[in-house]
């Protein structure tokens, strides 16, 4: 009998807001991959991928069995683990008065959670060495972002490469369109404009303080209160833009 579950979710968009998709992992006793599942979700926030993804994977978990839950999203993980009783308290607002964000899926999380015994784990993702689990839902949600098409274990579907293999072997003669976001992936920014192109360092708006953690166009995180310009595909390092 299993004694517990451990499991990773992971949501992604491609512009936040843009094709985004959710994706949930279960892994086996050595930590490899068990069975995954991936959808997607049309255009919307990253933040509305990341709950999605927490919400497809209780359901998808028994709830007679402890689980595990490793996530990568900052907002996701403070959302059920530090507001979410005191949201339940006001009557689904927050502490300003105001409705609570995404209230829909966030309270359908805490009917998922009511008498099961869940402990969530943050991963920091994009890591050397970090957790393959979560590395797995990041690849999951940032492929089926892109191609915007169900896809999972049950379909007999391996979990999707990293996205910087996908892009390998795009043509350098085309690097001076728009770069794809990257979201919840883990390519380099060898994949953008050359250094030699004036839209690397000139950035597209002002900056402001980031209200929420998020992910750059070059895949990696930015935190609360980090300093972050809007560049086309939505908001990120100003560097990036």
């Amino acid at each position: 009998m299993v004694e517990k579950i451990i499991a990773a979710c992971d949501g992604a968009s491609k512009g936040n807001p843009g094709p985004a998709a959710w994706a949930w992992v279960i892994g086996r006793s050595d930590g490899e991959v068990d069975r995954w599942e991936a959808g997607p979700l049309g255009r919307a926030t990253n933040n509305v991928a990341e709950l999605t993804a927490l919400e497809r994977l209780l359901e998808a978990l028994d709830p007679a069995v402890p689980a595990e839950v490793r996530m990568d999203s900052q907002y996701a993980m403070k959302a059920v683990t530090t507001w979410l009783p005191g949201w339940r308290r006001k009557g689904w607002k927050t502490s300003a008065g105001t409705p609570v964000a995404n209230k829909e899926l966030v309270v359908r999380i805490d009917e998922l959670l009511t008498g099961r015994d869940v402990a969530f784990v943050y991963t920091p993702a994009h890591q050397v060495d970090g957790d393959p689990l979560n590395d797995a839902a990041d690849r999951a949600a940032s492929h089926t972002a892109r191609t915007q098409e169900p896809t999972g274990s049950a379909t007999g579907a391996p979990v999707p490469p990293p996205e910087a293999s996908t892009r390998a072997s795009a043509p350098r003669a085309r690097s001076a369109a728009p770069s794809r976001s990257s979201a919840g992936s883990a390519a380099s920014s060898s994949a953008s404009s050359p250094v030699s192109s004036p839209r690397r360092s000139r950035p597209s708006g002002g900056t402001l303080k980031a209200k929420f953690p998020g992910r750059c166009r070059c895949g990696k995180p930015y935190g609360k209160g980090e300093t972050i310009a809007k560049n086309p595909d939505g908001w990120g390092h100003p560097t990036c833009v």
